[in-house]
């Protein structure tokens, strides 16, 4: 059986933590920012683990 491949667009967009957890970046940061409060600025800044349902799905695509 071949081996699985894996999917570079989705490699990219997730990284994988020291406890295996998956993190990703908070979306909606392109444009738009100077209306938001200096809170959700910083917020959208931040990391985000992913939930623990999604996990299994992406690991597959990043082939772990």
């Amino acid at each position: 059986m071949p081996k699985i491949k894996t999917h570079k667009a989705t490699a990219k967009r997730y990284k994988v933590t020291k406890k295996g957890l998956i993190s990703k970046r908070k979306a909606g940061q392109d444009h738009f920012n100077a209306r938001e409060s200096g809170n959700t600025g910083t917020i959208k800044r931040r990391d985000v683990k992913v939930h623990k349902t999604e996990t299994r799905n992406i690991q597959s695509f990043i082939s772990l």
